[in-house]
């Protein structure tokens, strides 16, 4: 989740819907300031027990950012009504923040290649790993807890989290375990312009099941086969329908700034950040807040800060803010981490890449575009593909024009190789056909003889 934009008083209010869409053009950038922001999260679990740590627990979250604050991660507090706690660090590898349950999250830095972005994470993972054998604790690499009910597991002292969490049964039956029970990797990427923009957006909502059929790995629910191969992802389906999904107006004529700025401003709100603390605005329009209606804050006109806040809150499968996020992926390993930003880096940073890949998908209709979203979850590589057989069909070519697009940017490290190896985990997938959900369902039923715990040797960190 995104660390909240800090108040500043002075903060002048919005004066016009035109400042909403120039907050998604100032996010342009010329193609040799494009970056790559790979967020990843994992769950953390007591070594002894398996349990999911407290927060205030000794060896628990709480001590474990403080842990963390050795390799020169600063503290980020917040304020509520149990007094001031550490929810997050500041560093020059990015943030390092909590989701509601304790996951674990690097929001890495915007970096220029993707030999940065993997030595980042690598970093990451090894000061998590040390800091956690002094405190007992291990870190596991999936999209979904394999043995964890709702009620075992702890919640962070986050005013936000509070609100979802008593906002989310009111609008869907999974939005709690899409808070406590998931882990996911994100790529956050760069446009040049609007026209830039819609293109990758489009592509990259169109996309989206693959990404989530090739790093599908959440199969398990309470220590059992949960009948799918992308729980993770099966959980949006009934999450909060009015900031989730494919969005259907992004392949609109038309389609730009302006048109998300309408959605975003249809999406319900959470909260207003004022003075430290988050005040309910749970189900309340930010376009009432717009003519100063806003029922908790009567006679008050929000902020960019307010707007940037509440982009934040929308889920769909790409988001925009002042980038692009794209958010099908289900959590796992270090290779997989890096393999999910090579795939849409060499799909949207290269022109031609961009052209091969926008011509694959671009005929597919609305409707079969969000069944072949449905049916991933399930099946994954075999879900139906738009005009006939799989998906499977269209995977290796897929990944051979994000290896073309990756090896057109020529990114060298010191050993003169180029981006091209971060898809081989990704290119084994395929070649093998069975997605990770796969192997880890294979293995469950034959050497694991049914115990799900087996995961915790082969998964952690």
């Amino acid at each position: 989740m995104t660390i909240p934009t800090a108040p500043t008083q002075k903060a002048p209010p919005i004066e016009s819907r035109d400042q909403l869409i120039a907050s998604f053009a100032r996010g342009e950038k010329p193609k040799d300031r494009w970056r790559i922001g790979t967020e990843h999260e994992k769950f953390v679990y007591r070594t002894a027990d398996r349990a999911a740590p407290s927060y205030d627990e000794p060896g628990g979250i709480r001590d474990l950012l403080g842990a963390m604050t050795e390799y020169g991660w600063r503290p980020v507090e917040e304020t509520g009504p149990d007094g001031t706690n550490v929810i997050a660090l500041n560093g020059d590898d990015g943030s390092v923040s909590l989701e509601p349950a304790g996951q674990f999250e690097l929001s890495g830095a915007p970096l220029d290649n993707l030999h940065q972005t993997c030595a980042e994470t690598g970093r990451h993972l090894e000061q998590v790993k040390a800091a956690g054998e002094k405190l007992g604790l291990g870190f596991l690499g999936l999209g979904m807890w394999p043995d964890k009910a709702r009620a075992e597991l702890p919640v962070m002292p986050k005013g936000r989290y509070a609100i979802m969490r008593r906002h989310m049964p009111r609008v869907g039956t999974m939005g709690l375990d899409m808070m406590l029970r998931t882990c996911t990797i994100q790529v956050n990427l760069d446009y040049a312009s609007e026209a830039d923009m819609v293109q990758k957006f489009r592509v990259g909502l169109a996309l989206q099941p693959l990404a989530t059929a090739l790093f599908a790995n959440s199969p398990f629910t309470e220590g059992k086969p949960n009948g799918m191969l992308s729980y993770r992802s099966h959980i949006w389906s009934d999450t909060d329908p009015q900031r989730t999904g494919m969005l259907p107006f992004v392949f609109e004529d038309g389609f730009g700034y302006e048109r998300y700025m309408e959605y975003a401003l249809d999406v319900p709100m959470y909260f207003v950040y004022r003075e430290g603390r988050y005040i309910d605005a749970a189900g309340l329009s930010f376009r009432d807040f717009l003519r100063g209606n806003l029922s908790i804050l009567p006679g008050e006109l929000p902020t960019l800060d307010d707007w940037t806040d509440h982009l934040s809150t929308a889920f769909p499968e790409v988001r925009l803010k002042t980038f692009l996020e794209m958010r099908g992926a289900d959590g796992g390993p270090w290779s997989r981490i890096c393999a999910l930003p090579a795939l849409w880096v060499g799909l949207l940073y290269d022109s031609q890449a961009l052209d091969a890949a926008w011509d694959l998908v671009k005929d597919w209709t609305i409707d079969e575009r969000q069944a072949l979203r449905d049916a991933v979850p399930k099946m994954a590589l075999d879900a139906p593909l738009p005009g006939g057989g799989r998906l499977r069909d269209i995977a290796g070519q897929v990944l051979d024009i994000a290896h073309a697009g990756l090896a057109a940017r020529a990114r060298m490290n010191r050993s003169g190789d180029n981006e091209t190896g971060f898809l081989d985990p990704l290119h084994e997938i395929v070649r093998g056909g069975k997605v990770p959900a796969e192997v880890l369902l294979e293995r469950y039923h034959d050497a694991w003889n049914g115990d799900v715990a087996k995961v915790y040797g082969e998964l952690s960190f």
